[in-house]
């Protein structure tokens, strides 16, 4: 948690191995994912990590969709490059992948382009390609700020059967302490580029230290 411009994403896309550079740049740290510095990596395993390891559902899903291609692509792309997924099987993943993220009508949504839909339901979509592998890690930014209180609720259920499915750690990013308090075991304090307190969630609200938390 923080303010817009505290680092929270800049943070997520360093933990991708996807932040510009320039300007940006890893200055020291390390990203451990299963003992390995994912820091250490080469470009190439980077690549073959992210999507089926570690796995982003981005901000804003206008941006994160790709206009010129239809839904069953978009889905289906890390299955094709990670899991080597083709023909009908590749198609049945797809449609499984959208009604696990309660996409209605999968079979035929999955024809549509990114503009046929709604807000809510890009913001699934790219749920849905965030897990379609099944990664150790779903990296959340803000995905629920476009969607209104209804459809945030199911979004956020959502996001904790599917945790409760497939084991994997989430790390949310969020300017809503409601979500925090009770969606969250552990929560990040973010100020001015830095991480100025953590601990559980019922610390943090209880016994809040820094004085910008």
């Amino acid at each position: 948690v923080g303010e817009s411009g505290s680092g929270k994403s800049v943070t997520a896309l360093s933990i991708m191995r996807v932040i510009p550079s320039p300007p940006g740049h890893i200055v020291g740290g390390q990203v451990l994912l299963e003992g390995e510095d994912l820091l250490q990596v080469d470009d190439v395993e980077m690549q073959q990590l992210r999507g089926a390891k570690i796995a982003m559902v981005l901000q804003d899903p206008m941006t994160a969709l790709n206009p010129v291609f239809d839904i069953e692509d978009q889905v289906g792309e890390p299955l094709k490059v990670h899991k080597e997924m083709s023909g009908q099987g590749l198609k049945d993943k797809v449609v499984e992948m959208l009604r696990k993220v309660r996409i209605p009508a999968p079979e035929l949504r999955m024809l549509d382009y990114p503009h046929q839909l709604s807000g809510g339901m890009r913001q699934r979509v790219v749920g849905a390609i965030g897990i379609s592998c099944e990664p150790l890690v779903l990296i959340a930014d803000e995905p629920t700020t476009s969607l209104d209180a209804t459809i945030q609720a199911q979004y956020l259920r959502l996001l904790r059967d599917l945790q409760d499915d497939t084991g994997c750690a989430i790390i949310f990013i969020t300017h809503d302490f409601g979500i925090v308090a009770t969606r969250c075991d552990r929560v990040a304090v973010m100020y001015a580029g830095k991480i100025v307190e953590q601990g559980d969630v019922r610390q943090i609200f209880n016994n809040p230290s820094h004085p910008y938390t």
